[in-house]
């Protein structure tokens, strides 16, 4: 089937691996809701003979006025102190963060510290670097990587934070909140996912392998992973027939999106390659059976900092992909998206569980 033509918008936040052209990109904004509007109260005016008199009928007259005022600002007064209540939530919610971030940059130290004590603790015993092996989290050395240990603190408080988000949608949508109230909910999901690639973003610097491998993740979600992550436009087929039916209009911008993700993710996956296959021909350079390829390594390693690029553009066209559908999406149908997001990455989770549990039968 043909799909409608989609215009490229080039990023000026992403950059690209030499072998990839520029990839398109969408950044619109979510557009916020606005507050309803309150007509002013009609001010009666008291006729000058009558100022002996003023006092008494200006009461009389503006009584009906203030009760009508009274009436027509209690839904105005509500919305009011639900916007309040939401907003003094939001601060303790940014109170907790902040609170936390000191918590993992005091984590962090503690396992700077613990590595020069373990690297110390080698030295005494007479260990050489080029005995070390690699263990788990473990560089060549043998020292723990303090970034990765941080990050996976990070995730797990993340997916309890998620596993809450999720729950919260459920009963708002059952419960058929406001469009208002489930708008907060929405936008407190989508950066949600903009702090989990900012995570990401930061363990890439200190392990980029560590990223591509996804071993922070179950087993089923590797299976599926895709430049240490989703791939997008597998995601919004899986996404798409849990949303309420689409209009005309959201259905081809729905078909626009898909396109442009699936040759976006074309593009990043033939730098890949490229990147692959020019890492292995570097590696494979000079003679073999020397015992010296110190001076490949070296070019390999200049050629491997690419890597940390195609995550970082993977992780764009992700959150992009996020923020595209949800300015496509009513903000109910958003809703409703992100609660299939959240309960698909369940099963997955629940998939690898039962697969590590599953009974062996003897062969």
């Amino acid at each position: 089937m043909d799909f409608p033509s989609t215009q490229f918008v080039p990023s000026r936040t992403m950059g690209t691996y030499e072998p990839i052209h520029q990839i398109g990109m969408w950044g619109e904004n979510l557009k916020g809701i606005g507050s309803p509007n309150i007509s002013p109260s009609v001010i009666v005016d008291v006729a000058n003979k009558l100022e002996n008199e003023s006092e008494t009928t200006s009461h009389e007259l503006l009584a009906p006025s203030s009760k009508y005022d009274q009436e027509a600002s209690k839904p105005f007064d509500k919305i009011q102190r639900r916007l309040a209540q939401n907003r003094e939530a939001a601060r303790k919610s940014r109170l907790r963060k902040k609170a936390y971030v000191q918590q993992l940059e005091n984590s962090r130290l503690k396992l700077i510290q613990l590595e020069q004590e373990l690297q110390r603790a080698r030295q005494q015993q007479g260990l050489s670097a080029g005995g070390a092996i690699e263990v788990g989290h473990l560089g060549i050395s043998g020292a723990v990587n303090s970034g990765i240990a941080a990050f996976e603190m990070g995730y797990e408080r993340w997916m309890e934070e998620q596993n809450k988000q999720i729950c919260d949608l459920r009963i708002a949508l059952d419960a058929q909140i406001s469009d208002i109230e489930l708008h907060i909910l929405v936008e407190s999901g989508m950066s949600h996912y903009l702090e989990l690639f900012r995570m990401k973003s930061s363990v890439a610097k200190a392990d980029v392998f560590y990223v591509m491998s996804g071993t922070w993740k179950t087993t089923a979600e590797r299976f599926f992973s895709w430049i240490g992550g989703f791939r997008p436009s597998e995601l919004l087929k899986v996404l798409v027939p849990q949303i309420d039916p689409l209009t005309d209009h959201q259905i081809l911008e729905v078909c626009n999106l898909k396109q442009s993700c699936q040759q976006a993710e074309d593009a990043l996956s033939q730098g890949m390659e490229k990147l692959q296959e020019t890492v292995s021909a570097t590696l494979a350079s000079g003679q073999m059976g020397q015992g010296t390829y110190l001076p490949q390594v070296a070019m390999a390693m200049e050629k491997l900092e690419a890597l940390v690029n195609f995550v970082n553009q993977a992780d764009h066209l992700r959150k992009e992909t996020l923020q595209q559908m949800s300015s496509i999406l009513t903000t109910r149908q958003a809703a409703r998206g992100l609660l299939a997001l959240g309960e698909y990455i369940q099963r997955l989770q629940a998939l690898s569980t039962v697969w590590a549990n599953r009974s062996h039968e003897p062969a």
